[in-house]
């Protein structure tokens, strides 16, 4: 049976993205109002959707992002947050903090300001929202080369779980989705070799966080559901 809902205010970070469009079009497709979030945005609104810009890892800016959605459709009932990056580093012995801490700000920080802030919105409102961060199969395993990708992933991991445990009795519940190689132009530029039959697809990501976000998943909090197509 189709997901649907209804007037839902769903907002999506890094929704300019490959993976920000596809959920972008499944959730319009069921129904919901649309707050499109992009750092380089134009910024639109209209009674079914608005554009938006903001860093989301300022909380001076996700505060203001967050009360301009509200004052545009009244509340943000759903939170998706597609927005992370991949680098690979150097050996940990070679501390390369430089991208230590790009990939610790873009994939962890990124997570406990945003999710942190729309958080605080719905217990202040008192809103039974849904939040679900898309991580990577990276959180579950280091691997040579990515200590600093892996363990941001990780942290990322970390602050989803600590949160559901945080805002159960709140009625809001807070899960994430770990694809393995999301089939995007950009990874197919990347690595021209592979078999990109094998790669999960955007759509198909978009149609797990449909449903974490539903309330036919209404008894999970806390899961990081593995989305990885055949690879």
């Amino acid at each position: 049976m189709p997901l649907a809902f209804g007037d839902k205010v769903v907002m999506i970070s890094g929704a300019s993205g490959a993976l920000g469009q596809s959920v972008a079009a499944a959730f319009r497709a069921a129904g919901a109002k649309l707050a499109l979030v992009d750092r380089r945005a134009e910024p639109v609104k209209n009674d079914r959707e608005m554009v938006i810009s903001a860093d989301v890892t300022d909380p001076t800016s996700m505060g203001g992002l967050i009360g301009e959605v509200a004052a545009h459709f009244g509340q943000i009932d759903v939170f998706v947050h597609t927005v992370g990056g991949y680098a690979a580093g150097q050996p940990v012995h070679q501390l390369d903090l430089d991208t230590w801490d790009k990939m610790m700000t873009l994939n962890a920080r990124a997570v406990f300001v945003a999710c942190g802030s729309v958080a605080r919105h719905m217990v202040e409102r008192g809103i039974p929202g849904n939040m679900v961060i898309v991580l990577a199969r990276a959180a579950l395993k280091g691997s040579q080369n990515h200590a600093a990708y892996s363990a941001s992933k990780a942290a990322a991991q970390r602050i989803m779980e600590s949160m559901a445990a945080e805002l159960l009795g709140q009625g809001i519940r807070i899960n994430a989705v770990l694809p393995s190689t999301i089939d995007t132009p950009a990874n197919r530029q990347e690595m021209p070799a592979a078999n990109f039959e094998n790669w999960v697809k955007p759509s198909q990501i978009a149609d797990a966080i449909l449903y974490l976000t539903s309330d036919a998943a209404s008894a999970i909090s806390g899961d990081s559901l593995a989305v990885y197509g055949r690879s």
